[in-house]
């Protein structure tokens, strides 16, 4: 149900596939907006799409985006330690659409994410259900420490460095409330991490007043000098004291990798980078987020919180490493999405498995990505999935997109079949959806009904081709061969993704 307030109509999406038929190229009008810790902003684009193949596929590919315009900076505001100011953040966002000169009628699609310190905060949730009912065109992307640690890499331009330069890099997201890590090779994210580091675990009012202080915080003031609370007055000297121990703190992941020291160990949020043992393991480092300002030396300007003296003793540090192995961001404290892509329309093959549609139509499922390669864990691949979009386990809202690298057989989908099986079997009462990029969709969900008597309802489509950060759209089966239209979002950076 939706509020009578944001009430609209989904058109079906083989509507939308037929609308389409013969156009070659599409223009879009999109939004990003980004809610985090720290700091919110949002960004209008165009975004030109031209269409790739032909037949029942008609999968278009964003060939140009133009950023129409972009906000100033606002500093994230809060109510109390648990709630955001929703009030203000409508009104900011309000502001920009007028100061744009674009209305809610002129945008096509859009994403709305939300990261860091503010998506523990109460009404998160309701933020991005609002979102969600504004006409029904956003993805609204609650995003955990992996899941922004991949939205930063993206973002930054990191991955398509090392990519381009076939090179490993580490991205080191630095915002508000914790610092994300993201280990990339040749292109592919293959590790993630975050840390309890950043510039307003601690902030203060113009009278040196603290206004805000996290538990994270509260653990460096007492480790530099001091255990400070809300109401307390900080002086230039602790302010000093804090931001260069929160610096050299995350100086010593950067060094020593897992072998890290106690203090560091005690502030991470996910487990220690996985394959890195330090800054020998790289061959480059990219800051990104609002302390990388400071790092980057493009600001002094002080917003209230530690960030100048975070930022100063990180670039301290970082002048000793060998030249070159700092890189700038493609962007800096922008590394998020610039809005989405939408009219990316496919239709399952003709091979696909369901025991029910009373589900569909299905709107903005996260597509859960696991690519997984035969001879090892299926559920292994799974997990790892999971814990890269900080899903604790198989719930509502999601679409398992599975892609298989290696030779297909019954022994292959019957070991699918049994990590299926075990993954969700906490949760009989949702749906399993399941969008397979090779054509085994019946196969497999004939495995997991009649021979694993799987307990879920089951839609299983074959020929769709998701990327890491997207999100879908399943129409009810159409036509005689029960074909399912399915409509591919993707989150758009600055530059394209390279998935």
């Amino acid at each position: 149900m939706h509020d009578a307030a944001f009430g609209h109509e989904h058109r079906d999406l083989y509507e939308k596939a037929t609308d389409i038929e013969g156009i070659e190229q599409l223009t879009l009008i999109s939004v990003g907006i980004d809610i985090g810790s720290s700091t919110s902003h949002l960004l209008f684009s165009r975004l030109t799409l031209r269409r790739e193949g032909a037949g029942h596929s008609a999968q278009f590919k964003v060939t140009e985006r133009e950023v129409l315009w972009s906000s100033p900076i606002l500093l994230t505001p809060y109510l109390s330690k648990t709630l955001m100011d929703f009030e203000k953040i409508k009104d900011f966002i309000h502001d920009c659409y007028h100061s744009a000169n674009l209305h809610s009628h002129d945008i096509d699609t859009g994403a709305v994410v939300i990261t860091g310190e503010a998506l523990k905060k109460e009404n998160a949730q309701p933020i991005s259900e609002h979102f969600m009912h504004s006409s029904g065109k956003f993805i609204c992307a609650s995003a955990g420490p992996h899941h922004e640690a991949l939205l930063a890499a993206f973002g930054s331009g990191s991955v398509q460095m090392s990519k381009a330069s076939q090179s490993r890099v580490l991205n080191v997201d630095m915002g508000g409330g914790t610092t994300k890590f993201s280990l990339i090779a040749n292109g592919k994210i293959i590790s993630t991490a975050a840390i309890n580091i950043g510039a307003r675990l601690v902030a203060y009012n113009k009278d040196n007043r603290i206004t805000r202080i996290e538990d994270a915080g509260s653990i460096f003031s007492q480790e530099a000098s001091q255990k400070r609370v809300v109401g307390d007055i900080i002086s230039d000297d602790e302010k000093q004291k804090i931001g260069t121990l929160m610096g050299h703190t995350l100086i010593d992941v950067l060094k020593h990798g897992n072998a890290m020291g106690p203090l560091a160990r005690r502030l991470m949020i996910t487990p220690a980078l996985e394959n890195f043992g330090g800054l020998g393991d790289i061959d480059y480092i990219i800051f990104s987020g609002g302390v990388a300002e400071y790092i980057y030396r493009h600001t002094d300007e002080a917003y209230g919180d530690l960030g100048p003296f975070l930022g100063s003793t990180l670039r301290g540090y970082l002048d000793t490493l060998p030249r070159g192995t700092l890189m700038e961001p493609t962007q800096g404290i922008r590394a998020t999405v610039i809005g989405a892509s939408e009219y990316t329309v496919q239709v399952s093959g003709a091979t696909s498995f369901f025991t029910s549609t009373s589900n569909l139509p299905a709107y903005g499922l996260k597509a859960v990505y696991v690519g997984h390669v035969v001879g090892t864990s299926f559920l292994g691949s799974l997990k790892k999935a999971f814990v890269k979009y900080d899903i604790p386990e198989f719930g509502t809202g999601m679409a398992l997109s599975i892609s298989i690298d290696g030779d297909l057989n019954y022994a292959t989908l019957k070991e699918i079949a049994s990590g299926l099986v075990e993954a969700v079997k906490n949760s009989p009462e949702i749906p399993v959806i399941l969008t397979i990029e090779q054509d085994v969709a019946r196969s497999l969900g004939s495995i997991l009904k009649n021979e694993m008597n799987l307990p879920n309802e089951l839609i299983s489509i074959d020929g769709i081709s998701v990327g890491m950060l997207d999100y879908i759209d399943i129409g009810k089966p159409v036509s005689m061969m029960e074909l399912f239209p399915v409509t591919v979002k993707s989150l758009l950076f600055s530059s394209e993704p390279l998935l």
